[in-house]
């Protein structure tokens, strides 16, 4: 008997990872995941946009504007970060990151200084803007590789 042939690929069962992770976000119009991934294929740790531990999803805000200190964007952590804070285990140094949209430059940030040396992103939906200009700059001077993954058209279904 032969094995089969219509497994999933690395790319796919990471990304599929870091898909699932951004279902986990309670972000009302952005949802992101992250998993970071050793050399040897490994989960090491995952992450999804949200508030810190400690603050309540329900007693901060989650609109985009507002007055000062009434939005999101003052009180969440990318998808990227939580998955570089939430690893337990050591160094990142060599790993490689599944995201579901492109880093912006602070996450970039972090990602260089964590030791990540690839990133996989499904999408780029803010292409050209100063913010990711900014991250692939830095990550072509700090030789960290990224592509964009290329959906294959599978279609995986979960029944929970």
């Amino acid at each position: 008997m032969n094995k089969r042939e219509d497994y999933i690929s690395w790319d796919e069962y990471f990304m599929g990872v870091a898909m699932l992770s951004a279902m986990r976000s309670k972000d009302p119009n952005t949802q992101v995941g992250a998993c970071i991934v050793s050399e040897d294929h490994k989960i090491l740790s995952m992450g999804y946009n949200g508030l810190p531990v400690g603050c309540s999803d329900d007693e901060f805000p989650w609109n985009r504007e507002g007055e000062p200190y009434d939005n999101k964007y003052f009180y969440t952590t990318h998808s990227e970060l939580n998955a570089i804070l939430n690893y337990r285990g050591g160094s990142l140094e060599d790993s490689r990151l599944y995201v579901t949209l492109f880093p912006c430059n602070e996450c970039a940030k972090a990602i260089i200084q964590s030791g990540i040396r690839t990133v996989v992103y499904a999408d780029n939906k803010y292409a050209g803007t100063p913010s990711v200009r900014a991250s692939q700059r830095m990550f072509d001077a700090a030789g960290v590789r990224y592509y964009q993954y290329q959906m294959g058209g599978r279609k995986i279904e979960l029944e929970l």
